[in-house]
């Protein structure tokens, strides 16, 4: 499955009615480790169908960024049944990635 952008317009379809867990990574243009991380990010996505991957620009969805309290990225946010259940910081492996996605 491919990413998806979210935004304040989609995230309530996408993030919390959506019936798969939903890795979602806030993270900006200008940021190093986001660059870094976007790769690992995208092969997680081809190659894990039973997660939905979304990405929030933190500079385009500021008040989305704001409402997570995120003040570090890349910043990762679990979403299960529509409820964020873990939050990690920085950049991640492939095999860490997989870990904190629990698959």
């Amino acid at each position: 499955m491919k990413e998806i952008t979210i935004t304040s317009e989609n995230f309530e379809a996408e993030v919390l009615q959506s019936e798969k867990p939903v890795l979602l990574d806030f993270w900006a243009e200008w940021c190093g480790p986001c660059r870094m991380l976007g790769p690992v990010l995208a092969d997680f996505a081809e190659k894990h169908d039973d997660v939905k991957v979304g990405k929030v620009n933190v500079d385009e969805q500021q008040a989305l960024a704001m409402s997570f309290g995120i003040m570090s990225i890349p910043t990762l946010i679990l979403f299960r049944e529509g409820k964020p259940v873990a939050q990690r910081v920085g950049l991640l492996s492939a095999s860490e990635l997989e870990a904190f996605a629990g698959v």
